[in-house]
C-alpha cells in the first residue's frame, strides 16, 4: 500500500528526484518548496504534469523549512487531507563554498535556520502524528561531509555533522515509538546547490586571505570537472537508495552512503569502524534497547 510522504527541497536536485521516484512507486507525494507561485511556479506545474502523465499522486504544496508558521501550516494542511504522515525526507538545503573566517554569524545563522533547524522544525511538526500512530520513517539527507572536512566547505560540513547527530539520536529516541530515522550520504553528484553556494559577507576577512581567497571560485568553476564525461554521474542513485528505505519492510540501515560509480571517498569504512564503538558506548550505558 502506498505511503503518505512529504519531501522538502523539492525544486530541484535530489529532492525533486526523489518526490517523482516515489510517486512512479506509488506513494502518495507531496512535494514541498518556497515560492511555488513564483520562481518555482514552472518546476511545480513540471512535477505535477509528470506525476499526472504517469497516472500518480503528487501534491506541491509552499512551505519554507526555515519559518516555523510556514511548516506548521503545511504540515497541518497534509494532516488535514491525508489524516497522517508515514514518511518525511528532510532536503532541503544550503551548500556554502568559501573561506570559514569570512561568514559572519549572521551567514551562519542563515544557514543553519535551513540545514539544521528546518530538519528540526519539520521533525516536530510531523512527530507528534507518526509517534500517535506507532509507525513513521524521517529520512534525513545529509553528505560526506557530514562524516569528513575538507578547506572552505566548512561551515557546510559543520551543518551537516550537527544534522548527523540529531538523526542519529532521533533513532535511538523514536525506537520505542515505532518510528525511525535513517542517514543518506550522498557523494558528489552534479547539483545547483554549487551555484547557488552562498557567499560570505566580510569582504575585509576576504581580502585579507589574499590568493587563498579565491580557491573557493575556482572550486566551483571546474567542480563537473571531476567526473568521466564516459561515464556521468546519475543523481537519480540518491532517488533510488531513498525509494528503497521508504519501501523496505525490515530494519533499516542507519546509514547509506550514495556514490557516484567509480568514486570512493571512504565513508563507508569511517561508518564501519565508528558504529561499533557508538554500539559500544549505549551498551555500557545500559541503552541497548535503543540500538
Amino acid at each position: 500500500m502506498g505511503k503518505i510522504v512529504v519531501v522538502t527541497g523539492a525544486s530541484s536536485g535530489f529532492g525533486k528526484l526523489t518526490a517523482l521516484e516515489l510517486a512512479r512507486q506509488g506513494h502518495s507525494v507531496v512535494a514541498t518548496m518556497r515560492d511555488i507561485d513564483g520562481r518555482n511556479r514552472a518546476v511545480r506545474d513540471e512535477l505535477v504534469e509528470a506525476a499526472q502523465a504517469d497516472g500518480n499522486p503528487l501534491q506541491v504544496l509552499e512551505m519554507d523549512v526555515a519559518d516555523d508558521a510556514s511548516v506548521a501550516a503545511t504540515i497541518a494542511s497534509v494532516i488535514a487531507h491525508h489524516g497522517r504522515i508515514d514518511v518525511l525526507v528532510n532536503n532541503a538545503g544550503l551548500m556554502p563554498i568559501g573561506v570559514t573566517e569570512a561568514y559572519t554569524v549572521a551567514d551562519v545563522e542563515r544557514l543553519f535556520a535551513v540545514n539544521v533547524l528546518g530538519t528540526v522544525r519539520t521533525n516536530r511538526a510531523v512527530l507528534p502524528h507518526m509517534r500517535a500512530a506507532g509507525s513513521g520513517l524521517l529520512v534525513q539527507v545529509t553528505s560526506l561531509m557530514g562524516r569528513f572536512t575538507i578547506p572552505f566547505f566548512g561551515v557546510y560540513a559543520a551543518s551537516k555533522f550537527a544534522l548527523e547527530a540529531l538523526a542519529e539520536t532521533y533513532r535511538y529516541e523514536l525506537r520505542s515509538f515505532g518510528v525511525d530515522s535513517v542517514i543518506v550520504e550522498p557523494g558528489p553528484f552534479p547539483s545547483n546547490l554549487i551555484a547557488s553556494s552562498p557567499q560570505p559577507s566580510d569582504a575585509a576577512v576576504l581580502a585579507s586571505y589574499g590568493d587563498v581567497a579565491a580557491i573557493p571560485g575556482q572550486i566551483k568553476a571546474h567542480a563537473d570537472q571531476q567526473f568521466d564525461p564516459a561515464n556521468p554521474p546519475r543523481p537519480q542513485r540518491v532517488a533510488d537508495a531513498i525509494a528503497k528505505l521508504v519501501a523496505a519492510t525490515e530494519r533499516r540501515p542507519l546509514r547509506t552512503v550514495v556514490m557516484p560509480e567509480g568514486m570512493d571517498f571512504g565513508v563507508e569504512q569511517i561508518n564501519a569502524a565508528v558504529a561499533p564503538i557508538q554500539n559500544g558506548v549505549l551498551t555500557a550505558m545500559g541503552m541497548e534497547a535503543m540500538l
